[in-house]
């Protein structure tokens, strides 16, 4: 057996079903075996990048790793961006990435890059297989540390001799593998900070919990759930945790941070205990961490001990996986339910108060009025992908996501061009749901050029563009603190993005006024197209509430004058 088809083996035995990638002369033999695999398939992506999104979209949509390939040298750097993005969300993916002969490495041969360098801040581990007898061992190592502890990217770099040579002994992909220094037991939290944190917890007159990204990595959604009505906790979402807890479940804030609601900023601000599950306290939740929930003590939960105090302190710290901490939780805490009936109260009133508003019936279209619209199709069988920059946070802030893994974001890295790439993987993911791509043009044209692979593959993701012609979240910023000074956002006025999708043998739908939106959703949804629905809405429409950069959570802009 070749190296190559080790490789492949490898693949079957982990269960990998699909893979993204683009070929080159330094991968071809893997892609040679490719040629008659019968368990795996390849989706032909245009663009590397969007190999790895597609990656991490098929990852987050189904919980299990997704795989990416890419020749070596400028294949392996197009690469990067989506290993960086993973990188920062915890998402589990494998880089398979070709290299130069072992005998020219370091020797600046044709197309050679120092790939395990490049991306080595940027994985949880990477490889570079030397031995076809290593294959087996090392594909073996990747998945576990990809998928297990805190999830993320691991490289393994492939000479092409390595491919090429045939394996000496009889291939036989181990069970298991053992790695000096990395354990993967599962914790449910240190009994003893267990029994204290239920003690502060029902001491608490004014507790909020925030859900992060590791409750839906940690498949904790329902233990959340049930952990807060025991208590009538509400709950507090990042953008990470959107899904965690059904966005119209009476106990649900909705989003936290820079974009997020009123009602529950003002309530992370005024509480008297934080109960945090999963989240790494990234400055675009905390905003100015001097006044960050002053007055009350925080319980951090969290698989990663490193990031346990690293942002913002911690009264009690729970190291462990989020379901089996908060399973233990609810056995410590009873199902008692706390007596706060005036913080239950200020609450409702804030929510009430800070509601979001939907009603913009008016030409230019408003976005609020099309993430009405959305919120009217979305079910159980529904995945959102957004875009980076005001569409994101449009998305972010409006939509009420019902379960998790249904909403797919890039949040750490905020990369221009995610979304519509990890709709792709999504939807392959999960070929009976929906898939819809909230964006704008900004974002989708750095990767809209795999509208083929959508065509060629019959991937029918639909993408609604909020068409304002600008680079949206850069003029916001310019408009609200530097004195309007529109110093290069303006896109221009192409492309026409109907003929931009018939160019491509998809489907366009235009959008002019807010009457033809919920039309023109039904029918992209019902003719199983790939599908550009472009919605011309008012350019100077800003998502607010904001924080402005330094500030704090309890004072956001509400209006510009």
């Amino acid at each position: 057996m070749k190296g190559a088809e080790a490789i492949l083996k490898s693949l079957e035995a982990e269960g990998v079903d699909t893979v993204f990638g683009i070929l080159g002369g330094q991968i071809l033999e893997l892609y040679d075996a490719l040629y008659d695999a019968k368990n795996i398939r390849h989706i032909l992506m245009r663009h590397e990048q969007c190999a790895a999104h597609a990656a991490e979209g098929y990852a987050r949509a189904s919980g299990k790793v997704g795989v990416c390939i890419a020749t070596s040298g400028p294949g392996a750097t197009n690469l990067v961006t989506g290993i960086a993005d993973a990188h920062m969300d915890s998402v589990p993916i494998i880089a398979l990435t070709g290299q130069v002969p072992t005998h020219l490495i370091g020797n600046d041969a044709f197309q050679e890059a120092d790939i395990i360098g490049i991306t080595m801040p940027i994985t949880k581990h990477n490889y570079q297989i030397t031995s076809p007898e290593d294959i087996a061992s090392t594909m073996k190592a990747a998945f576990m540390i990809a998928s297990t502890r805190r999830p993320g990217p691991v490289l393994i770099d492939l000479p092409k001799d390595v491919q090429q040579k045939q394996l000496e002994k009889e291939f036989k992909y181990p069970s298991e593998v053992n790695l000096p220094g990395y354990k993967v037991v599962k914790s449910g939290g240190h009994p003893k900070q267990i029994s204290e944190a239920a003690k502060m917890i029902m001491a608490a007159e004014r507790p909020v919990l925030i859900a992060g990204g590791g409750v839906i990595i940690g498949e904790a959604s329902r233990e959340l759930i049930t952990f807060a009505e025991s208590l009538g906790i509400p709950v507090a979402t990042t953008l990470m945790g959107k899904g965690a807890i059904p966005e119209e479940h009476p106990l649900a804030l909705g989003m936290a941070g820079m974009h997020g609601r009123k009602a529950c900023n003002n309530a992370i601000t005024e509480c008297d205990l934080l109960i945090v599950v999963g989240m790494r306290f990234s400055d675009r939740v905390t905003a100015n961490i001097k006044y960050f929930a002053q007055n009350a003590k925080i319980i951090h939960i969290d698989i990663d001990a490193s990031e346990i105090g690293k942002n913002v302190r911690a009264d009690m710290p729970i190291v462990g996986d989020s379901k089996l901490v908060l399973q233990n939780l609810i056995k410590a805490t009873g199902k008692l339910k706390g007596k706060r009936t005036e913080w239950d109260k200020k609450i409702a009133q804030w929510k009430k108060e800070y509601a979001p508003i939907y009603d913009y019936d008016n030409v230019p279209i408003k976005q609020q009025c099309v993430m009405k619209e959305i919120n009217r199709i979305i079910n159980d069988k529904t995945i959102i992908t957004t875009e980076v920059g005001q569409c994101q946070m449009w998305a972010a802030h409006y939509l009420n996501i019902k379960n998790p893994r249904t909403f797919i974001s890039s949040g750490g890295l905020g990369t221009m061009g995610f979304g519509f790439p990890a709709a792709i993987g999504a939807k392959v993911a999960k070929p009976e749901n929906t898939v819809i791509d909230i964006g704008s043009e900004g974002s989708f044209l750095m990767t809209g050029q795999d509208l083929a692979t959508c065509v060629v593959e019959d991937i029918p993701v639909i993408t609604v563009l909020l068409e304002n012609r600008f680079l949206g979240m850069v003029k916001q910023w310019q408009d609200l603190f530097y004195n309007k000074r529109r110093s290069h956002t303006y896109l221009g006025e192409v492309p026409d993005f109907v003929k931009y999708a018939e160019a491509f043998s998809a489907k366009g739908i235009q959008v002019d006024r807010p009457g033809e939106i919920r039309p023109a959703l039904q029918e992209a949804i019902k003719c199983g197209e790939p599908t550009i629905i472009t919605i011309k809405v008012d350019p100077h429409e800003h998502i607010l509430p904001m924080i402005p950069p330094g500030g704090r959570l309890d004072r956001m802009i509400d209006r510009v004058e």
